[in-house]
């Protein structure tokens, strides 16, 4: 009975690190996928792109995809007591400065990371 579990925890942790393996691949095709022009991804990346420009220098929203969450921007720069001001930004990254009470820091996020950007 002991070896039944000791084989099924076996299984769960292959299927687990199996899953693990799928999300890196499927990520690393989204990006590749969204550098190709005529495609759904490639228009929402530009489109995210000129918003980004749009916005530079003033104080905005960060919402990150799930597996790019970044405890800063979460913690301090979406607060009411916080801020992200767009310094910088170019077709790969956003030079970003999240102001806290803690005081500022600076960070550099992929433009594939950010799912939506809106105004304070």
């Amino acid at each position: 009975m002991e070896y039944l579990g000791i084989i099924f925890g076996i299984f769960g942790l292959m299927a687990y690190l199996q899953s693990e393996s799928l999300k890196k691949r499927v990520h690393v095709l989204e990006e590749e996928l969204s550098k190709i022009s005529g495609t759904s991804a490639y228009d929402e990346r530009r489109s995210l792109l000129s918003a980004v420009q749009d916005y530079i220098g003033k104080q905005v929203n960060l919402d990150l995809k799930e597996d790019c969450e970044d405890y800063d921007i979460i913690s301090y720069g979406n607060t009411k007591h916080g801020s992200n001001t767009i310094l910088d930004a170019d077709d790969e990254w956003i030079l970003v400065r999240i102001d806290s009470a803690k005081g500022s820091k600076e960070k550099l996020i992929r433009v594939g990371s950010v799912k939506r950007i809106t105004s304070k």
